[in-house]
């Protein structure tokens, strides 16, 4: 029998003793009145009643310590003989386990080390623990395993549960600003009969009741600029995205992403309106505008840049898209070993993987504009160039995070765009936009000119300096009897 089966076989039979004797093992509630983080500001000799997880158990002879930890902090437990009524001492002793939730009576002592503590007086087992958690300096060491078992990483790191309290703290202030701005948050499908708004391969499900086959969204966009067309001035959401796509440090399939538009507005008004919002984000959950991101120094609070889109990939690359064939820019791509994917390729994949050549040395903080309108079916063509568009992405340590536009009211230009993308699918390329009939006709009835912007969560993950698998709390994972399986072939 292993150590770990021989700790699991002796917390079960605690169990059973426990009921034996009457005792609820898992009682339905306890009256926590002060937190670890209060108990630990309260003056010597003051009662305190709290509750939290056992971390860590050390007994010796007359006297005990434990390690009791809640959302806000750690502090220790002073079992005294003598001080502690003998009946809870030997509880503990007898029936208490590290990794056990308990509710606590005390009294706050100042250790001979100088550690403030809880003299405990009274003690109620609220939950036990029957498997051990991972030891405290080895803890989770495969990283499969730690996102697996998120909870356990929460549990033994404090710096973990500190990133979604920011991530929390992230999502709450874009909101608060937003509504500040006089945006109305919304909610629209998240099934759909005609997935649009982005660039993307959606996720194909089946609806039982209604017998249909519907995708899951890959964008809020469409349904958004409807309620345009409906008479808001501005809305917001903040939601959940899917997208069947490829997964890397920068990208996963199901994201929550935001998207706001905002009526009698331009992409100029939108820029000026998300550098505002930027800042106020990222003071008021990391309280600095400075950040090390992926290698390069970031200051949100210096003057953004304006980046060319065409005349940056000619600066760099050598080539005017502008003036290109698909098989010119394949060719560029092939000379400077770009990778990319040769099912569906067609000039605007490959004017798509040539800018994110050229990208990667831009630190920014700033707006890339100027982009082509076969890149961006939804934007408005620019007054005097109608062969760009007036849209804009925000430009950080290498990548866009974050993009704008004028939204394209134009019915039947948006018809012709669609039919463009749909030649596109039809060729194979399954990340071109599928044709939205009954958009169009939303669009007919009258849209006011409006801006539109969309940011995901990536934008978190780059401000906390982490891969965006780390900033989920519980990112989808292979299970453990899939990765098996795999292997035995």
């Amino acid at each position: 029998m292993g150590r770990e089966e021989q700790i699991i076989n002796e917390r079960i039979k605690k169990v059973e003793e426990l009921r034996k004797e009457g005792v609820d093992v898992y009682p339905r509630r306890f009256d926590k009145k002060n937190s670890v983080s209060e108990c630990l500001k309260s003056k010597i000799g003051s009662k305190v009643k709290t509750a939290g997880r056992l971390i860590s158990k050390r007994e010796l002879g007359k006297i005990s310590f434990s390690k009791l930890k809640d959302n806000l902090g750690e502090i220790q437990l002073v079992f005294q003989d003598k001080n502690t009524p003998e009946k809870i001492f030997s509880f503990f002793s007898k029936f208490i386990d590290a990794g056990d939730f308990v509710g606590i009576e005390g009294e706050i002592i100042k250790t001979k080390t100088g550690e403030i503590s809880i003299l405990v007086k009274k003690l109620e087992l609220l939950s036990k623990a029957i498997l051990p958690l991972p030891e405290k300096f080895h803890g989770l060491q495969d990283e499969e395993e730690r996102l697996r078992k998120r909870y356990l990483d929460i549990i033994m790191n404090r710096e973990v549960m500190e990133i979604f309290e920011r991530k929390s703290k992230f999502w709450q202030s874009m909101r608060k600003f937003l509504l500040e701005k006089g945006f109305m948050e919304v909610e629209t499908p998240v099934l759909e009969n005609t997935p649009g708004g982005a660039e993307a391969k959606p996720f194909k499900t089946h609806h039982n009741a209604l017998d249909l086959d519907v995708y899951l969204r890959i964008s809020p966009e469409l349904w958004l600029k409807r309620l345009i067309v409906a008479g808001y001035p501005k809305v917001f959401e903040i939601g959940r995205i899917f997208r069947n796509e490829g997964m890397d440090t920068e990208h996963l399939q199901d994201y929550t992403q935001m998207e706001f538009y905002w009526a009698y507005a331009d992409y100029n008004d939108g820029m000026k309106l998300v550098e505002e919002m930027y800042k106020y984000i990222a003071k008021e959950v990391f309280g600095t505008l400075k950040f090390k991101i992926k290698g390069f120094d970031v200051d949100l609070g210096k003057k953004w840049e304006i980046y060319d889109f065409v005349g940056m990939i000619k600066k760099i690359t050598g080539v005017d898209i502008m003036k290109s064939s698909e098989k010119e820019i394949e060719k560029k791509l092939k000379d400077l070993k770009i990778e990319y994917d040769k099912k569906g390729f067609n000039i605007t994949r490959g004017v798509d993987n040539l800018w994110k050549y050229c990208r990667k040395k831009i630190a920014g903080p700033g707006f890339l504009v100027n982009v082509p309108v076969f890149m961006e079916p939804l934007a408005k063509r620019m007054k005097d160039n109608p062969n760009l568009v007036e849209r804009y992405q925000i430009i950080l340590a290498g990548s866009e995070v974050g993009k704008g536009f004028s939204e394209l009211n134009d019915p039947i230009d948006q018809l012709g765009r669609f039919e463009e993308q749909q030649k596109l699918r039809e060729k194979g390329d399954e990340e071109a936009q599928m044709k939205d009939d009954e958009f169009v006709e939303a669009l007919k009835y009258g849209m006011p000119p409006t801006t539109g912007f969309g940011i995901s969560e990536r934008l978190f993950s780059f401000l906390e300096g982490k891969p965006i698998r780390e900033c989920q709390i519980f990112p989808l994972m292979r299970p453990k009897d899939f990765i098996e399986k795999k292997g035995k072939k």
